[in-house]
């Protein structure tokens, strides 16, 4: 089984970036974590990040026939693309949404998720814990 992590803009300052919300922990370590955890569980990921949301839609789009499922942290992508939505949507893969902080108890305008109802279900939270449940959950929704 293979699963696409995508991760949206500015999470590539992750360590550096409001350690008060998101941690000191860096995008690189949160990839080994999943790395590790993948291995465990003889599943094999792709870990990619970018801050132009064309460049997440077209990975989406190249996702079907290579991923069995995506685990998507959009980002602030979450609460504004309709192009990411549209091509969750329209790729067939299954989709888990991601979050590291809880996004319900945070601006108003983080509560609305564009993408979450094209999605298979929605983590947040949990810290770097919800890529290890985001993994999780792609497998559950893959064996579904």
């Amino acid at each position: 089984m293979k699963i696409l992590f995508l991760n949206g803009p500015n999470l590539n300052l992750l360590g550096q970036r409001e350690p008060e919300i998101y941690g000191n922990t860096t995008l690189a370590d949160i990839e080994g974590k999943v790395r590790e955890r993948a291995a465990e569980l003889k599943v094999e990921v792709d870990f990619r990040q970018s801050n132009v949301e064309g460049e997440l839609v077209g990975w989406i789009q190249q996702a079907k026939g290579k991923f069995e499922a995506i685990v998507i942290n959009a980002a602030a992508y979450t609460h504004t693309s309709i192009a990411l939505r549209d091509a969750i949507a329209a790729s067939g893969v299954p989709t888990i949404e991601i979050h590291l902080s809880n996004v319900h108890a945070r601006e108003k305008f983080r509560h609305k998720s564009l993408i979450a109802p094209v999605c298979r279900g929605q983590i947040t939270g949990f810290g770097q814990k919800s890529y290890i449940l985001g993994l999780e959950a792609a497998i559950d929704v893959k064996d579904a």
